[in-house]
């Protein structure tokens, strides 16, 4: 699946490449950044720089507009209504302990960790999901996602 992607951007200047794919939720930059690193050879700083700003782009978008939208779809559709409270109901009780425990810093923690399914977007979602204001949710978003970005950017020199 990553090759048909990757694929998608053949021509395109290399960092608007990688800035797109990692605004990808499948990919983020995770993907992103050890293509741009190793196959399109970008410098280890712009590898690192435009994926961290295309992953952070996305999640931004999240948390501004994630809300305005579900309002507007639960006021005009009643399956929307529903599966927001089920989404929220569900995803506060299953994470509740932990952002009891963590509070906002969770969101820095599911941000910074650079694996499939958790990572940035999740970061996002739950800021949205649990509320946490744009002051505080996007500076944490910000520093996990650098984090995040160093750490696959080590993994990918390392190996």
């Amino acid at each position: 699946m990553n090759a048909i992607i990757f694929s998608w951007f053949i021509g395109f200047p290399k960092w608007l490449a990688t800035f797109i794919i990692s605004m990808i939720p499948v990919t983020e930059l995770r993907a992103a950044l050890p293509l741009a690193y190793k196959v399109y050879g970008l410098s280890a700083f712009s590898a690192w720089l435009w994926s961290v700003l295309g992953t952070f782009f996305t999640m931004v978008i999240i948390v501004l507009l994630l809300d305005p939208i579900a309002q507007f779809l639960s006021k005009h559709i009643g399956f929307f209504k529903k599966f927001f409270d089920w989404l929220f109901e569900h995803t506060r009780k299953r994470t509740e302990q932990k952002m009891q425990k963590y509070g906002a810093w969770a969101i820095f923690i599911l941000a910074a960790i650079p694996i499939p399914f958790l990572g940035g977007m999740t970061g996002a979602l739950a800021a949205f999901v649990f509320g946490v204001p744009l002051k505080k949710s996007l500076p944490l978003l910000l520093t996990g996602t650098m984090l995040s970005g160093l750490i696959v950017l080590f993994l990918t020199i390392s190996i």
